[in-house]
């Protein structure tokens, strides 16, 4: 089965090729893509992920009909956590937001491993403000906001780890 995949594979892609040979100069147009220094492309070939990892900066070259490509940004993004009324461990209400700082470190990684890397950061911070303010009392909320903070970094920056994304800052 795979044999034959892998055949039926190398014959769309020879057909491909020619293809692009015989519509030069405009096929340039179509199968050139240039990467900014910020971003990366993660390329697949028939639906498969392509060996080399993320591509860029630069130049790079698709084969259309067979390659398709995803663009990711490597700059750092910031998440405005909305206010999360939290009952804390002496059961006070309070409302309290954040900011995440994050990062995507490793493309290929976030493209293949989760369905939008982003969205989900942003969930897992919501979560991880709630629960992480319902263990503190009051007067350590108020008191100790840098060693929150520190603490709610770690956590989101170890579970985003597996979707190539990097917490680089929590403030609240």
């Amino acid at each position: 089965m795979n044999h034959q995949a892998s055949t039926c594979g190398k014959i769309l892609i020879f057909l491909s090729v020619c293809l692009v040979i015989l519509t030069l100069p405009f096929s340039l147009f179509v199968c050139f893509k240039v990467v900014q220094e910020y971003e990366r492309a993660v390329i697949f070939r028939l639906g498969r992920l392509m060996q080399g990892g993320a591509k860029g900066p630069g130049i790079f070259f698709i084969l259309p009909c067979i390659d398709s490509y995803a663009r990711v940004d490597l700059r750092t993004r910031t998440y405005d956590v909305p206010p999360q009324e939290v009952l804390t461990k002496d059961s006070v209400t309070v409302s309290v937001d954040a900011v995440v700082y994050y990062r995507v470190s490793n493309a290929t990684v976030s493209i293949a491993n989760v369905e939008n890397a982003h969205h989900s950061t942003r969930l897992l911070a919501q979560t991880t403000l709630r629960n992480t303010m319902g263990t503190q009392h009051l007067h350590e909320i108020l008191s100790e906001r840098m060693t929150i903070s520190d603490t709610m970094q770690v956590q989101l920056d170890e579970a985003t780890d597996a979707w190539g994304i990097k917490v680089e800052r929590v403030e609240m």
